[in-house]
């Protein structure tokens, strides 16, 4: 695989989190009803989320869309962090026992500078970006996420990767004292996921530290998780305090745990249907109180990336490499 015509948006055409803190810009930038301001004011039926405006040269990159966004209260309540229970609410009630600070990541293997760094230290000198990305979960629902996070290639090239780097493993906390679900076999703790290098220096591949202007919550992975938004969800693991350059394909936990349903690489493909269900439509998250999903969409190869990341497989038969 080759990654070819990476594409950029230019710093200023980004939104950073201070945005999202100044109430008065984030309403300019929206030009919509202050939703977030009201967010808690206990309505039965929340406020819909603001809609985004997005320029042609953002749209092209894939670094924004002007989809509707999940709601916070959602983005926050519906998640799967099997550390934490297996139960979508179970990481909201369960994750306030994650310690983030102080966090240290290890970074090491076929690479010219290992080392373990703090977390701030990892992401020294690098500024938080915005990224409004879509969200496809493996199980057939969906979101629209605004993440703040830094390039993962712009972390990973400060340790000069060898020749020999085809791959990158990463690894999650797995803690029994602050996460109650690692004491239950569901999966090979700790969690483990890759990434073919070309991925991992993608462009719109994301370490992701916020969402929604604000750190990002324990329960969506805390202080730091992947996020490549043209695979399924669980690809993008949480609470990461190992990155590993490795030159054969590792070990991922979902694919270890069943590999005729989790392939390797993962990539959104409604052709390709799970073996338990169709992938060829999905469900977005519809934040109302009286509708948990909102009507079937259907689902886009590379969930609607393929723009920016087709070139990476061509070639390749990704029903056989699904």
């Amino acid at each position: 695989m080759k990654l070819r015509d990476a594409l950029h948006v230019p710093a200023a055409d980004i939104t950073d989190e201070a945005v999202y803190r100044d109430r008065r810009r984030l309403l300019a930038a929206f030009a919509t009803v202050p939703a977030l301001a009201m967010a808690g004011c206990g309505r039965a039926e929340p406020p819909p989320p603001p809609k985004i405006t997005i320029t042609p040269e953002q749209a092209k990159s894939g670094f924004r869309t002007d989809e509707e966004l999940t709601t916070y209260a959602d983005v926050t309540s519906y998640n799967n962090f099997y550390e934490f229970g297996t139960g979508k609410a179970d990481p909201s009630r369960a994750a306030k026992t994650l310690r983030t600070s102080p966090w240290t990541v290890a970074v090491g293997g076929q690479c010219a500078k290992p080392g373990r760094l703090s977390l701030d230290d990892l992401l020294k000198g690098l500024k938080p970006e915005e990224r409004i990305y879509r969200m496809r979960c493996v199980e057939g629902w969906s979101m629209v996420i605004p993440w703040l996070g830094v390039p993962l290639a712009d972390v990973l090239k400060r340790f000069e990767p060898d020749s020999k780097a085809k791959y990158v493993a990463f690894t999650s906390l797995a803690d029994p004292r602050q996460m109650p679900g690692v004491r239950a076999p569901v999966l090979r703790w700790p969690y483990r996921e890759g990434l073919c290098i070309d991925e991992a220096m993608h462009p719109l591949t994301l370490l992701a530290t916020g969402l929604y202007g604000k750190p990002l919550p324990q329960q969506d992975g805390a202080p730091l998780r992947l996020v490549v938004p043209w695979k399924y969800g669980f690809k993008g693991i949480k609470s990461i305090v190992a990155i590993t350059f490795v030159e054969r394909m590792p070990f991922t936990s979902w694919n270890d745990e069943a590999s005729n349903e989790y392939g390797f690489f993962s990539n959104v493909n409604p052709a390709v249907d799970h073996p338990r269900w169709s992938q060829k439509t999905e469900r977005r998250i519809a934040g109302t109180a009286s509708k948990l999903f909102a009507e079937r969409i259907p689902t886009r190869p590379f969930n609607g990336y393929g723009e920016q990341v087709a070139a990476m497989y061509a070639g390749m038969d990704l029903k056989k490499w699904f």
